[in-house]
């Protein structure tokens, strides 16, 4: 595979011979300068020593970031509050996210001492010091700068959706497990107390054994294929659109790419049903007991239908589809990025903006704090995605939303999307990660991608 990462010089040490620098200095003066070094008053700050509650810095996980703005600077923000993170670095091809993230980071430590970067090869090649890395980019470079950087050597909390083809998330996954890396993507309704309720409801058998799950999977009305008027291009420092672009077909420059969210409607750069189905499928998956599925059945019903799809244990899981704001309500629940569990015992319901989980009756929310304690206990996660992710780095042990789990939801929703696109039914292999019997849907399991920006 090649690799785009640049060799790096590293430069020989120089020791220092005071006596060769200055001759004038004997050994004697030298000697007597340093004792009275010595004997001056030396204050040590106590978080050097990890007194008051602060943590040491040997102790601390070096952070970095790539990709810092939208989403990526709520995260930075939000990893900024733990005691025993320190961040020393941000990169970004624009210009104005990359000097605000910065700003950010050197306000909270009062110093000018966080390093900006535009190339994230470069970055990771030099801060051989950092740990772990934030990537939130656009999802066209969500699985690349992932796989760069775990071959770099550092953990990664990767923002969803995670890969654009199956392809791609193989890759991951292959890459986490060949270089020993912790990984977590940033499905982290996972880690939030009324999800984390509903799955365990399902998963613990509370519900009876679970028939049918709803994921809230919101299909846009069509991605672009073409692609917007040619603008002259900015000067590198202030938008590197060839990195920009990254593995991507090339395009030509269009500031409304890059100035909010508009490359976000077009196939080059971006997914359908996985921008929700990233959240919401793997919530669903992870109440589900898998380990007797095979495949899964998607049934084609029109471009503005949900589809209904069937694992060969039985379940059937719904990706349902609300057309309009993604506040509509539903009859299954209310807000976004919902799922729901139904069994013969009863349903249980959660989404965004609930203030408790929605039961089929009373009785079920009876235990609520003792199901949550019950996972906490069992799991020994806490119900934070980001401190899941930094206990992780610590002890090494697979995070709540792992590399497979991160594959199994985005190959549902990128195969989903290909029974949308191919416009009839499909059949995936699970175990084997193929359509059985269709060579047209399997050649649209991967991308090509633009050199050099390959894995």
């Amino acid at each position: 595979m090649p690799e785009i990462q640049p060799k790096i010089t590293e430069s020989m040490n120089q020791e220092a011979d005071m006596s060769k620098k200055n001759p004038k200095v004997s050994r004697r003066s030298f000697l007597k300068g340093t004792a009275a070094l010595a004997a001056a008053p030396y204050i040590v700050p106590a978080s050097v020593f990890g007194r008051d509650g602060k943590v040491p810095p040997s102790e601390r996980i070096v952070m970095g970031g790539i990709g810092i703005g939208g989403r990526g600077s709520y995260d930075l923000r939000y990893m900024l509050t733990d005691s025993d993170v320190q961040w020393v670095a941000v990169c970004d091809v624009q210009k104005s996210r990359r000097q605000a993230a910065r700003d950010v980071v050197n306000k909270k430590y009062g110093n000018k001492d966080c390093a900006a970067y535009i190339d994230m090869r470069r970055f990771l090649a030099e801060r051989t010091d950092v740990d772990a890395v934030l990537i939130a980019t656009g999802d066209r470079w969500h699985a690349l700068a992932s796989i760069l950087a775990m071959r770099a050597g550092k953990d990664v909390y990767c923002e969803k959706p995670a890969c654009l083809t199956m392809a791609q998330g193989q890759a991951v996954v292959e890459t986490a497990r060949r270089y020993g890396r912790i990984y977590q993507t940033g499905a982290q309704r996972l880690s939030e107390p009324h999800h984390v309720f509903g799955i365990e409801m399902a998963r613990s058998g509370r519900l009876g054994e679970i028939h049918t799950v709803y994921a809230d999977c919101r299909w846009r009305d069509g991605m672009r294929h073409d692609w917007l008027g040619a603008q002259p291009e900015p000067p590198r420092e202030e938008v590197d659109w060839d990195i920009w672009l990254g593995p991507c077909p090339w395009r030509p420059y269009n500031a409304s790419y890059v100035n909010g969210r508009q490359w976000y409607h077009f196939y080059d750069f971006a997914t359908d049903l996985a921008m929700w189905g990233a959240h919401t499928v793997a919530q669903a998956l992870a109440g589900l007991d898998l380990t007797n599925t095979s495949f899964i059945e998607f049934e084609y019903d029109g471009p503005d239908k949900t589809m209904v799809t069937r694992l060969s244990n039985g379940v059937k899981l719904v990706l349902f589809r609300v057309s309009g704001s993604v506040w509509e309500p539903c009859k299954f629940w209310h807000g976004a990025c919902g799922e729901r569990f139904e069994g013969p015992e009863g349903w249980v319901s959660a989404a965004d903006g609930y203030s408790a989980p929605d039961v089929s009756t009373p009785a079920l929310m009876s235990e609520y704090k003792k199901v949550l304690a019950d996972y906490t206990a069992r799991t020994q996660r806490p119900l934070s995605h980001v401190r899941d992710f930094f206990d992780c780095i610590r002890s090494r042990r697979p995070t709540v939303a792992n590399p497979e789990v991160m594959y199994r939801s985005m190959s549902i929703c990128l195969a989903a999307d290909i029974c949308e696109r191919l416009k009839r039914n499909l059949k995936f292999d699970l175990r084997k990660a193929e359509f059985a019997g269709d060579p047209e849907a399997n050649r649209m399991r991967s991308r090509a991608m633009r050199a050099p920006y390959t894995i």
